[in-house]
């Protein structure tokens, strides 16, 4: 042992990034509070069956997926809260990986794929980015929020409207800038 210093294990914290769906107003929330949640939260990250879906070993697409994965279930949420502004939100957080549990039951089931469940509530510190639908996004994502139901229930033309919603990329903001960016969204509103 060298003079001055103790003896103690190295541990290292293996991190996650996940994406957690979220609309306008709870973004807001979460600015207020300092945090995502309360838990158990719903997120989405690169797991085995994402992989095993995607087919692809490069970390950078399989992160695209699940960015993706979320995007629909912000735009799930938007779907069931009608008085939202249209544009899907998602914060990509960093987080323990014994924190981010998938539900082994669920396996490939498509409506899952990346789904992972975080117990408590995210302090908003663990953030590394937010992602938020343009201006030019919105007239899509609403209609795509409307026709959901439809898509869900069979509907060719309805399944349509909802992935038009894909055909915008997400914008990315860093987490220093959600403050500037809410109120800029609330002055457009």
């Amino acid at each position: 042992m060298l003079s001055g210093h103790s003896e103690r294990p190295y541990t290292k914290v293996v991190a996650m990034r996940v994406y957690v769906p979220l609309t306008l107003p709870g973004l807001a929330d979460a600015h207020r509070t300092g945090e995502l949640g309360p838990g158990p939260l719903t997120a989405y990250a690169v797991t085995p069956a994402l992989r095993e879906w995607y087919v692809s070993d490069d970390i950078e697409e399989l992160e695209y997926a699940a960015l993706g994965r979320a995007a629909q279930a912000s735009l799930r949420l938007l779907a069931v809260d009608p008085g939202a502004p249209r544009r899907r939100v998602v914060v990509a957080a960093d987080v323990p990986d014994r924190e981010a549990v998938a539900d082994p039951d669920r396996g490939l089931d498509p409506s899952a794929l990346g789904e992972v469940r975080i117990a408590r509530a995210l302090p908003l510190d663990r953030a590394a980015a937010v992602h938020v639908d343009g201006d030019d996004a919105e007239a899509d994502v609403s209609a795509a929020a409307d026709a959901l139901g439809a898509a869900d229930q069979g509907d060719d033309d309805a399944r349509f409207v909802v992935d038009g919603a894909d055909d915008h990329e997400l914008l990315w903001y860093a987490v220093q800038e959600i403050g500037g960016l809410l109120e800029d969204l609330e002055d457009l509103g």
